[in-house]
């Protein structure tokens, strides 16, 4: 069959729609919060990075730690010193907080939001109060200890785009951060200026911005945890294919908008915790529908380094903000593991970061229950 200049003109549209939407659509990190019966409240989320190993380290941040923010003429900005001490995971080798927790149980996670983010310039004259957006973590996490001292402190400063050598353009972020009360934000620079979001589900992915993800949600009110009816049609019978069926219509591809609403779906249908001890269990559950294989993250669409990596998820996280643990497993060890923060006194740390590495060796831990003859 051939096919006209007009028949071709729709498709070839669709293609490049598809190719867009593909290309645009590797923005892969999804976080969330749930508040157990107890009140108790466990943030968690996942990190996926698709062009290189993103080779984190626990990070461990003393009080009194002197911090100096970055500008496009170098480390000129703010200046400032922890108040708290942090614990968190970094970054390419450098001390720069992906997510964290500090010791007043308030949480932050810095995610991608390349397309969307749009930082105020940079002003020579006002680099005392400049920061970037890999700054924003430390800055949050190691001065504030609620979700108003976060408002207040961010109006302080100014976030402006910093080239990072590693990816070769500046970091574009937004953040999500949640209090030990469950009270949860989101902040986003949009046209280089500031917002922030109450973000009441607790939920965050990627882009668009975060109010168009809410207003995208009024398209799946339908969705319920209750399977549909049987149903009877003239004489015949009908009953669903299986179990889950009052979720159809839940969109099940790794795009930003997709992800955002089943993280709304899976934290809003989670089962009654208990304590957050059990609520651990449940992020961790909800978040492995999240893991995504080499080649389906930010990054994947350019040349990439995929040596020594397993998965395009590096790690999750769940922190338990009310008994302040940091829970992980890694893309090469699935084994939990645990950082108890009651137990370290952060005054005696001394001056530098401590770090620690995720994975001592990065093979599975895998228990042998053969039984001996």
């Amino acid at each position: 069959m051939t096919l006209n200049k007009k028949q071709l003109i729709p498709i070839l549209l669709g293609f490049l729609l598809i190719f867009g939407i593909l290309t645009n659509s590797v923005l892969a990190c999804t976080g969330i919060r749930l508040i157990a019966t107890d009140n108790s409240v466990v943030y968690g989320r996942t990190m996926e990075w698709g062009k290189f190993d993103l080779q984190s380290r626990v990070t461990i941040i003393p009080q009194g730690y002197a911090f100096t923010g970055l500008t496009p003429d170098g480390e000129n900005g703010k200046k400032w010193k922890a108040k708290y001490g942090v614990v968190g995971l970094d970054m390419v080798g450098q001390d720069y907080i992906a997510d964290g927790m500090n010791e007043k149980s308030l949480a932050a996670g810095l995610f991608y939001h390349k397309g969307f983010a749009s930082y105020p310039n940079y002003e020579k004259d006002k680099a005392d109060i400049t920061i970037t957006a890999l700054d924003v973590t430390n800055y949050i996490l190691s001065l504030f200890a609620t979700i108003d001292e976060v408002r207040q402190g961010m109006e302080k400063v100014r976030v402006v785009p910093v080239v990072q050598e590693e990816i070769g353009i500046p970091v574009f972020a937004h953040w999500m951060v949640t209090d030990p009360k469950g009270n949860s934000i989101t902040i986003e620079f949009h046209n280089g200026e500031m917002i922030i979001f109450d973000n009441p589900l607790g939920v965050i992915t990627n882009g668009p911005t975060y109010d168009w993800h809410m207003t995208n949600l009024r398209n799946y009110i339908n969705l319920s945890p209750i399977a549909f009816p049987d149903k009877k049609i003239e004489d015949l019978d009908f009953a669903p294919m299986g179990a889950g069926s009052g979720m159809i219509g839940l969109p099940g591809d790794n795009t930003p908008p997709s992800r955002f609403v089943r993280a709304v779906a899976w934290t809003q249908t989670a089962r009654p915790t208990p304590t957050s001890a059990e609520t651990v269990y449940e992020v961790f559950r909800i978040l492995d529908n999240f893991n995504l294989p080499l080649g389906a993250a930010e990054g994947s669409d350019t040349s990439s380094d995929l040596e020594g990596m397993r998965s395009s998820t590096i790690w999750t996280t769940a922190w338990d903000l009310s008994e302040r643990v940091l829970y992980y497993h890694t893309q090469h060890n699935r084994r939990v593991r645990a950082l108890y923060l009651d137990e370290i006194d952060f005054s005696k740390l001394g001056k530098n970061f401590l770090h620690l590495p995720l994975d001592t060796s990065k093979k599975e831990d895998i228990k042998n229950i053969t039984p001996n003859n």
